[in-house]
């Protein structure tokens, strides 16, 4: 089954626009076919305190083709916003996500935009996922005031509240009880939805975790604790740093599961059941066995405390963009002209985004008074020339 011929050229830019969910549908019929087909995930899932759920997935030629599409899409931001920063076009802290793409597109395909994601800093791909557009990330990377935080978060707080994305955030690990929190909120509320708060294994070791885990037991909140391990907290190789690295089974009494991080696939069948299991039971921990490709940030080269081999080795083996290639081609979903062709397509519309984004103005300065403090309990700017700033506090 081949794909239907491509759009002209001049609807491309429009599309950095769009959500990310959106834009292949809007792009180009790629394929509608919804026809079920079953595909067994690369490896078993290992499980802690439960019943692993089925190797089998169900996915559609629709689905394996958009997830194509959007980890392509993500891979090229991530490379595009390494340049930048070597540009000095991005400033400050900048943690970038590429070769764990299979977690933020396997988690969305599993759960709906209702469920509440929250993470640490290296969250533009996460964003992306829930709905974000390109020209919101590369604005928000640039400081620009069409970015998602309006050019004052920068690369580590990117939000989208309104598809369920309470953000990343800087602080190692704070974003956990924080999840606990919403998902008290979901529990309260009685809404059937649940929270994914996401941390990676150099956060795995902090007590607030053991805390928030602990009350969220007590309560039988709906989180679901999501551990992106990656192997490396900052230049730290995991055995290093935790004398049991088997994140999923370091809730004790709390169920976990580890999975196969860079097939998205696997991803998508573990937060089914994990989504499933805490509406009935109560929190669960996912391990996400995954891999970054950059260093743990820009400042890091990310080989002098792994080889070079190994990262190449990584790439041949189990990259996640490539499993997903080999199905549609197995499967005669695509040519291999077609697939090639949506990746020009998609590294046309990161270049419009980033063009775009260039061209959008700074914040004004007055917006380093506002979202500090709660509407009416600040700083208050006012008079002609908006240079004369006092306390609003009693």
């Amino acid at each position: 089954m081949a794909l239907s011929k491509l759009s002209s050229p001049s609807s491309l830019s429009t599309n950095i626009l769009k959500p990310l969910t959106n834009s292949f549908l809007l792009h180009r019929p790629i394929s509608t076919d919804t026809t079920p087909l079953t595909i067994e995930t690369s490896v078993p899932f290992t499980s802690h305190q439960c019943e692993a759920p089925s190797r089998s997935v169900e996915t559609t030629p629709k689905e394996l083709l958009s997830f194509f599409r959007q980890m392509a899409t993500m891979r090229r931001m991530e490379i595009a916003a390494d340049s930048l920063y070597k540009a000095k076009l991005v400033r400050g802290f900048c943690h970038l996500y590429d070769g764990q793409e299979a977690v933020a597109i396997g988690m969305e395909a599993g759960i709906t935009k209702k469920d509440s994601i929250i993470t640490a800093y290296r969250d533009h791909c996460t964003f992306l996922g829930r709905g974000g557009t390109l020209l919101e990330v590369f604005s928000e990377l640039m400081g620009r005031k069409d970015g998602c935080s309006h050019g004052k978060g920068g690369s580590m707080h990117f939000y989208k509240k309104d598809s369920g994305f309470y953000g990343g955030h800087g602080i190692v690990g704070a974003q956990i009880p924080l999840g606990c929190g919403l998902a008290f909120a979901q529990k309260y509320s009685k809404d059937e939805t649940v929270t994914f708060a996401l941390y990676g294994d150099g956060a795995a070791n902090q007590g607030q975790l053991f805390e928030a885990l602990n009350i969220a037991a007590l309560w039988d909140l709906p989180a679901i604790l999501v551990c992106e391990n990656n192997h490396y907290g900052m230049g730290t190789a995991e055995w290093r740093a935790a004398k049991s690295p088997s994140y999923y089974k370091r809730g004790d009494y709390v169920p976990g599961l580890k999975v196969d991080g860079m097939d998205a696939l696997a991803v998508k069948q573990a937060c089914k059941f994990a989504k499933e299991h805490a509406l009935k039971n109560g929190p669960m921990i996912l391990e996400m066995d995954t891999y970054r490709y950059h260093g743990h940030s820009m400042s890091d080269p990310g080989s002098t405390y792994r080889t070079r081999d190994e990262i190449s080795g990584v790439r041949q083996e189990r990259d996640p963009i490539e499993r997903i290639r080999k199905l549609i081609l197995a499967h005669d979903l695509a040519t291999e002209k077609e697939l090639k062709d949506i990746e020009k397509e998609v590294r046309k519309e990161v270049d419009d985004a980033i063009a775009k984004a260039k061209e959008s103005p700074m914040p004004e300065p007055s917006e380093l008074f506002t979202n500090v403090y709660v509407k009416g309990y600040g700083v208050e700017v006012f008079g002609a020339d908006r240079k004369e700033v006092r306390s609003a506090l009693p």
